[in-house]
């Protein structure tokens, strides 16, 4: 869906255009035709092009409405534990191979707890050093 939209009482005028201060609009007239065209990423949403329409042809509350957008979706790693999302598979594979080993899916809380267990379970003998 487009943020800028216009009504039926539009009728090409360019005061929108022309007083446009991020220069987010523009227009091309090709074959006894004219196109009124809008760039989003310049668009300041200022709300200019509402306010100098003498046709209140343009229709701001799209503009206000603030969709979003879906961009990507990725699969979840989830805590082995509770299930709480963690982050994302591509984003596991990116740590493994920066740390050359895969670590154990946990939430803090549940991290906490196996390392814990982990710790009471294991008691270095003598002449073990920690690294």
């Amino acid at each position: 869906m487009s943020f800028f939209q216009v009504n039926d009482r539009c009728n090409g005028c360019l005061a929108c255009v022309q007083n446009c201060p991020a220069s987010a609009l523009d227009y091309e007239d090709q074959n006894n035709r004219r196109t009124l065209q809008h760039n989003m990423s310049l668009c300041a949403r200022c709300g200019q092009c509402w306010r100098v329409c003498p046709q209140q042809a343009i229709e701001f509350q799209h503009f206000l409405k603030s969709a979003w957008d879906e961009v990507v979706t990725l699969d979840l790693v989830r805590c082995g534990v509770c299930g709480e999302p963690l982050y994302t598979v591509p984003f596991k594979q990116t740590v493994t191979e920066r740390r050359k080993t895969e670590a154990d899916p946990f939430c803090p809380k549940h991290r906490r707890e196996v390392d814990a267990l982990v710790r009471a379970h294991f008691r270095p003998g003598p002449g073990f050093e920690e690294r």
